[in-house]
């Protein structure tokens, strides 16, 4: 009687717990249903996990006491990325549709098709964290709008100036009958005589014109108008030859004031200079073939810089230049760019720029070496970057542009000209955009894979050698894959044995 009483109340608690907690299991499944937590993501309805047919607009069980399953919208579920193919971690140009390892044991990555996660970015960015930007030193600048001028440092050397060299020839056959200025490097002024020559034909000349001279003035006061006009013309003809033979003015007065042949005709400097040659002596024969001096005017003087071929957008012609020179210690000339060669010189790629400098103290001596800086009056008001940014592949140039924190999109520009660190960027970028300017090297070799994968991707179509398993290298099958992955772990276990 007592044990069955008590095995009677037994079952009747039993009963009435776990009515107890169906009730208020229930109750707190309502509760959260119409009070979810703050921040929680609310299902649109709860699915039957063995029955998806059949659902529920709260929480609930079915009759296996399995919870129902929430469904959200298609917008929070996070979109789980398939591979395109996988590829070999030491060798990227060999691929596998399917998971595989290479000779080392390494398993393949996985590929996914570039902005499968709506980033939008174009082909060829490159994305990395935070801590790798700082560990390999990227740092980036603002593109912005500057004034760019420069300032060309060369070496040059003092010439003659060309427009003040006087090589003096006779017009006639002769001797050299007295040398006035016998020495090179001497100091000779405008008029001063240089020698003397005597020649036959100057002689005979001579003696035409007096006889001309005395006809004209018996003739002056003939009735016979022809007859005097005849006279008068010979009278001119004759002292042109004179003047054509280069008889010095001065001696064709004196010939007439004198009415005397002259046998020596006197040759005189044309300006003040310097006597760099002398090419005959006294007595010596000479010939129109004959260079009797070279004097040159060295109060101006020139001088031949060479620049490279970067250096030419930059100089013009009126360019001011400043000179120092190592024999004169101190002192600073100044000139100005007057011509720029039409050509290069081949062995060199240089480009040669002549410069004048006044030299009225004659202290700046011919083929002396001198250091030159040329002012540049050329500005440029451009876009400008650092000149580090510039990435030249030998087909292009390109920058780095930072899209946000940690991404890097290349793009290719058009520079111009360079000056102090800064080249200027005629096309494709904007002021105000980032642009990297340590480390590109690493992003470009990340971004040329990146866009070698994309062309990949274009060339992969649904249907196509990918979703049949073709591959370019013969590569391990899944069943092949897993296999291999048992035989490691079963070799890992019998190591820890």
């Amino acid at each position: 009687m007592n044990k069955s009483v008590i095995a009677t109340a037994i079952i009747a608690l039993l009963i009435g717990s776990g009515i107890g907690y169906w009730v208020s299991s229930e109750r707190s499944a309502e509760s959260a249903a119409e009070q979810p937590a703050a921040g929680e993501r609310k299902p649109l309805f709860y699915r039957n996990p063995m029955n998806p047919g059949i659902t529920s607009p709260v929480p609930a069980k079915d009759e296996m006491g399995m919870d129902y399953v929430p469904v959200y919208a298609e917008s929070d579920q996070p979109e789980e990325r398939k591979p395109l193919f996988y590829r070999n971690p030491m060798n990227p140009a060999i691929t596998s549709p399917v998971p595989a390892k290479d000779e080392m044991g390494m398993d393949y990555v996985p590929v996914y098709p570039e902005g499968s996660a709506g980033s939008g970015a174009p082909a060829g960015t490159v994305k990395i964290d935070a801590t790798m930007v700082q560990d390999i030193g990227v740092r980036t600048t603002a593109v912005e709008r500057s004034t760019l001028s420069r300032q060309i440092r060369t070496i040059g050397r003092v010439a003659y100036d060309e427009e003040r060299i006087a090589r003096l020839h006779p017009k006639y056959d002769g001797w050299v009958e007295k040398l006035f200025v016998d020495k090179t490097g001497e100091l000779v002024t405008k008029g001063s005589v240089l020698l003397s020559i005597y020649s036959p034909q100057i002689v005979a000349t001579q003696e035409e014109y007096l006889l001309a001279l005395n006809s004209a003035e018996k003739l002056k006061d003939s009735p016979f108008a022809d007859v005097r006009e005849g006279a008068e013309s010979l009278l001119r003809s004759t002292k042109e030859r004179l003047q054509l033979l280069d008889v010095p003015e001065r001696q064709i007065n004196q010939l007439k004031a004198e009415r005397k042949v002259m046998k020596g005709v006197r040759l005189h400097s044309p300006f003040n200079g310097i006597v760099m040659n002398i090419g005959a002596r006294e007595g010596e024969r000479i010939t129109p073939a004959t260079e009797l001096y070279m004097i040159t005017d060295l109060s101006r003087v020139w001088v031949i810089v060479d620049i490279y071929e970067d250096d030419m957008p930059w100089v013009r012609k009126g360019d001011t230049a400043n000179m120092q020179v190592a024999g004169i210690p101190g002192r600073t000339f100044t000139g100005k760019v007057t011509y720029i060669y039409p050509y290069l010189e081949a062995k060199t790629r240089t480009l040669k720029i002549r410069l004048e400098f006044d030299n009225r103290d004659l202290v700046l001596k011919p083929d002396m070496f001198a250091n030159i800086d040329i002012q540049a009056n050329k500005q440029v008001d451009a876009l400008v970057v650092p000149s580090e940014a510039i990435v030249r592949t030998g087909t292009q140039e390109q920058v780095f542009i930072q899209r946000a924190p940690g991404q890097f999109e290349p793009r290719s520009v058009t520079v111009g000209v360079s000056a102090n660190g800064q080249t200027q960027i005629v096309s494709g970028l904007k002021a105000g955009e980032i642009v990297v300017t340590s480390s590109q090297f690493l992003l470009d070799s990340e971004s040329k894979l990146k866009e070698a994968t994309a062309k990949m991707l274009k060339a992969i179509k649904p249907d196509s050698g990918a979703a049949e398993g073709n591959a370019t290298q013969p590569a391990q099958s899944e069943a092949e894959s897993k296999k291999m992955r048992q035989h490691d772990s079963g070799m890992e276990m019998g190591d820890q044995q």
